[in-house]
C-alpha cells in the first residue's frame, strides 16, 4: 500500500511536470474508479494544473477549475509517460489524462479488486476520507501534543492507532512497523499502557521514520518507488532475517487481516506474538 513518503514523492514528481499544462483528453476504462458520478473526468478537459500535492495517502491534482483527488487504496498507483512515448500496458490503466504537450498520467491498480478511487471535487475536503484525516507527522508543525492527543490514553493497540487515518495521516502497515521497531515498543501494547517516556520515544521515532523516508524517496523515478521502499525496510517484510539492531530473528504476526513484522528481542521482551 502506498504510504505518505511514496505519495509525497509522487506528488513532487507530477508537480514538476504538470503545473501550467492543460488536460487535452481523458479516458476511463474502469468506471468503478470514479467516485463522483455527477462530476465525470471529462469535466477536466481544458482545465490547467496549478499544483499537485498530498493529503495523507491521497494525491491531489489541483486545477484552475476543480481538484482531482486520487485515493490510491491498497494497490493503486500512477504511471507517467512522456509526450510521444508509448505507454506501458502492464498493469492496465483504469483511467488516464493526456496533457497538451507534457505527457500522459495513467491510474493503475494491481489488485484483484479495484481499490483506486478518483473524485472530481471543488476542494479536497469534499472527499470524506480527506476531511477526516488527523494530523500528519510529515508536517513541520506536527508536535508532541498532536501525537499525544492521537494516542489519547486509549485502550487500543498502538499499531492500530498509528494506522488509523483519522488519528494520524499517511501511515500504513509498513511504516508503523518501522516506527514501533525504532521506538522499541510492542505493536500490540495499548496506548493507555505507555508511559510518558515511551510516548516521547514513539513520537520521535514516528516523525523521523516518516520524514527520513520522504527525504530518501525524493527524486526516485515513480516506477521505482515501491522497490526503494521495500529495500529500505528494517523489519517490515523481513520475517526470518536478523534484526539490524540486536541480531535477533524478526517475526511475523497477524494484524487486521494482514501480516506485520516485529523483533521480539527489541520490542516484546522476547515474547512471540500470534502468527
Amino acid at each position: 500500500m502506498p504510504e505518505s513518503p511514496e505519495v509525497e514523492a509522487l506528488a513532487e514528481f507530477l508537480n514538476h511536470r504538470l503545473v501550467g499544462h492543460a488536460v487535452a483528453t481523458v479516458d476511463v476504462l474502469e468506471f468503478r474508479t470514479l467516485k463522483t458520478r455527477a462530476r465525470p473526468l471529462k469535466e477536466l478537459v481544458g482545465a490547467r494544473v496549478t499544483q499537485v500535492g498530498r493529503y495523507g495517502k491521497h494525491l491531489d491534482i489541483a486545477f484552475d477549475s476543480a481538484h482531482l483527488v486520487v485515493s490510491l487504496g491498497r494497490h493503486g498507483w500512477v504511471r507517467w509517460t512522456d509526450a510521444g512515448a508509448r505507454p506501458s500496458d502492464e498493469p492496465p490503466a483504469l483511467a488516464s489524462l493526456t496533457f497538451d504537450d507534457a505527457g500522459v498520467v495513467e491510474f493503475t491498480d494491481a489488485g484483484t479488486w479495484v481499490s483506486l478511487g478518483l473524485s472530481v471535487v471543488d476542494a479536497p475536503s469534499d472527499v470524506a476520507a480527506v476531511a477526516k484525516l488527523g494530523p500528519d507527522p510529515a508536517d513541520p508543525g506536527f508536535s508532541h501534543d498532536d501525537f499525544a492527543r492521537a494516542l489519547g490514553g486509549r485502550r487500543k493497540q498502538i499499531k492500530a492507532i498509528l494506522q488509523e487515518q483519522e488519528s494520524l495521516a499517511g501511515i500504513g502497515n509498513a511504516y508503523s512497523d518501522e516506527a514501533l521497531h525504532a521506538a522499541r515498543i510492542s505493536p500490540v501494547a495499548h496506548a493507555a499502557s505507555l508511559g510518558d517516556e515511551e510516548v516521547e520515544r514513539l513520537y520521535q521515532a514516528t516523525v523521523s521514520t516518516i520524514r527520513d523516508a520522504i527525504d530518501a524517496r525524493r527524486g526516485i523515478p515513480i516506477d521505482e518507488l515501491k522497490a526503494a521502499k521495500v529495500a529500505a525496510m528494517q523489519v517490515h517484510g523481513r520475517a526470518g532475517e536478523g534484526c539490524p539492531v540486536c541480531g535477533g530473528t524478526i517475526r511475523d504476526f497477524r494484524f487486521g487481516g494482514t501480516e506485520a513484522q516485529y523483533c521480539p528481542a527489541c520490542q516484546t521482551d522476547g515474547a512471540l506474538l500470534p502468527d
